[in-house]
C-alpha cells in the first residue's frame, strides 16, 4: 500500500518505517529541508534503538523515501497519516495548529480519494475540525480517521511491530476496512484490531495514558506514607501487585513520571473536561501529586543536610532522561530537581548514556558533564540516581564508595535493596523504604 507520513518526529518516523519494514511503500514528509537530508544519510534525529538500522535498510532499498513536498506525498499515497507535534498550550489544551496547518495543505494537494490519519495524540473532536479543514480545501472525495499511537519510548519499534491493540476509529465503512487491511500483518498473532467511531478512539488514548499515570502518582503517594509510618513500599507492591485486580505495571514508586505523552495528554484531559464542564477531580489530582513528587528528593537531601543551603556541596548525578531507553527530556523530574539544587548553591556532576546533548537545552552552565557514571562521583557529597538505565543497576558499589567523600545515596527509582547498602555501609535514601 502507498502511505504518507507527515511529521518525521517520534511517532511519525517510527510509523512511517515499520510500515515500510513490512512491504509498504512509505514517503515521509518534513518542512525541515536539513532533517531530510541528514534522513537521507542515515542520521536520526531521535534516540531509539533499533530505528537507525530499519530506517537505513529501507531507504536502501527504496520503500521508505523522503521529501519536503507534502504536495508529492499526498497525490502519490492513498493514506495519509498526520504525525505532526501537538505541544500543550499555556492553558493546558493541546495546541493543534500543527494539526490544523497541515490538514490545510492537505486538502489543497489532493488529487482523488485519500484516507487522512489522525495518528497525533488530539482531544475529542479534532477529526472533525480536520474535515471540515479538508472540505473546505478541495473537491475531492475523503475520509478522516483516528488511529491513536500506544508506543514506549525505548520499545517503540516492538510496540508498532507487535501492538497488544490496533485502535480505529471510523465513522466510513470503507476507510475501517482499508485501516484494517494495512495494520493485518502487524496483529498476525490474534491481537485486536479495535474498529470504533473517531470520538471514541480520539478518547480511548487519553483514557489509557491517565489511567497509567493516576497508578504511578497512586503508588507514589502510598510509598510516601511508608516513609512517614515505617513501612516497606516493595513489600506492599508486592502485597498489591499479586492481586490480579490490580497487575504488577506500574507499581513502581519515584520520583514522578516525565516524558511527552503522560504529562501533556493528563493536562489535555483536564482540558477538555474543563470545555465540557466535566469535573475530574481524581485526574487532577494526579497531576498535582506528579508535579509534588518531582521535588521528593530534594526533600530528602535538604532533611539530611538539614538546610537548604548547598554551597560548598557536590552532587554526582546518574540519568537525566524521563525514562532509561531514551533521550527525551521533557517534564523530566531530573529538571526541577537539579534547578532547586543549583539555585541553592550546589556544584553538580552528571551522566546520561543517552540525553547529554538534549538535556543541554535545559542544564547548560547549571551542570558539568562527565563521560562515564564514576567520573560524575569524584569527590562528590553524595550520588543521586535519578534514571534507572541498565548499566546502573549492578554498579561497583566498591568503587562508588571510594569516590565519594561520604558514603551517601540518594535513590529516586529504588533500584537498590535498602538493606544490601546498609551492609556495604552507605547511608541510603528512596522512595518509600526508610
Amino acid at each position: 500500500m502507498k502511505v504518507c507520513v507527515v511529521g518525521t518526529g517520534y511517532v511519525g518516523l517510527v510509523a512511517g518505517t515499520c510500515f515500510a519494514e513490512y512491504g509498504n511503500d512509505v514517503i515521509c514528509v518534513d518542512k525541515d529541508e536539513k532533517k531530510i537530508q541528514d534522513l537521507e544519510k542515515g542520521i536520526i534525529p531521535i534516540y531509539e534503538p533499533g530505528l537507525s538500522e530499519l530506517v537505513a535498510r529501507n531507504f536502501a532499498e527504496g520503500r521508505l523515501k523522503f521529501t519536503t513536498s507534502l504536495k508529492d506525498g499526498v497525490q502519490t499515497s492513498e493514506f495519509v497519516f498526520i504525525a505532526v507535534g501537538t505541544p500543550t498550550s499555556d492553558n493546558g489544551s493541546a495546541d493543534l495548529r500543527f494539526v490544523f496547518g497541515v490538514a490545510e495543505e492537505v486538502g489543497k494537494a489532493m488529487n482523488g480519494y485519500k484516507i487522512i490519519v489522525d495518528k497525533s495524540t488530539v482531544p475529542v473532536g479534532t477529526a472533525d475540525q480536520v474535515k471540515a479543514i479538508v472540505a473546505k480545501n478541495t473537491t475531492h472525495p475523503f475520509d478522516v480517521v483516528s488511529n491513536p499511537e500506544f508506543l514506549k519510548e525505548g520499545a517503540a519499534i516492538d510496540d508498532f511491530m507487535r501492538p497488544e491493540r490496533v485502535v480505529i476509529g471510523a465513522d466510513s465503512a470503507i476507510a475501517s476496512k482499508k485501516m484494517s487491511e494495512l495494520y493485518s500483518p502487524f496483529v498476525l498473532n490474534g491481537n485486536p484490531i479495535l474498529v470504533m467511531g473517531v470520538r471514541s478512539a480520539e478518547l480511548t488514548k487519553y483514557a489509557c495514558n491517565a489511567f497509567l499515570a493516576t497508578k504511578i502518582s497512586f503508588v507514589n503517594e502510598i510509598a510516601n506514607l511508608c516513609d512517614a509510618v515505617g513501612a516497606n513500599f516493595e513489600d506492599v507492591r508486592k502485597g498489591m501487585g499479586t492481586d490480579s485486580r490490580i497487575g504488577r505495571q506500574f507499581l513502581y514508586a519515584g520520583i514522578g513520571y516525565g516524558g511527552s505523552c503522560f504529562p501533556k495528554d493528563v493536562r489535555a484531559l483536564l482540558r477538555t473536561a474543563e470545555e465540557y464542564k466535566s469535573s475530574m477531580h481524581i485526574i487532577q489530582s494526579v497531576e498535582d501529586v506528579n508535579e509534588k513528587q518531582k521535588t521528593r528528593l530534594t526533600d530528602k537531601i535538604f532533611e539530611h543536610f538539614k538546610t537548604t543551603d548547598m554551597k560548598g556541596k557536590t552532587f554526582g548525578i546518574w540519568g537525566l532522561s524521563f525514562k532509561p531507553g531514551t533521550d527525551d527530556m521533557r517534564e523530566a523530574p531530573s529538571i526541577p530537581l537539579i534547578f532547586e539544587l543549583h539555585k541553592n548553591g550546589a556544584k553538580i556532576q552528571v551522566f546520561d548514556p543517552a540525553a547529554k546533548e538534549t538535556s543541554k537545552y535545559y542544564f547548560d552552565g547549571k551542570v558539568e558533564y562527565k563521560n562515564d557514571p564514576y567520573s560524575a562521583l569524584q569527590g562528590a557529597d553524595a550520588m543521586l540516581l535519578l534514571t534507572e538505565w541498565r548499566e546502573f543497576r549492578e554498579p561497583d558499589f566498591g568503587k562508588i564508595k571510594s569516590l565519594l567523600s561520604s558514603p551517601l545515596i540518594f535513590d529516586g527509582r529504588n533500584q537498590y535493596k535498602p538493606n544490601q547498602m546498609k551492609e556495604l555501609g552507605f547511608n541510603y535514601y528512596s522512595i518509600g523504604n526508610r
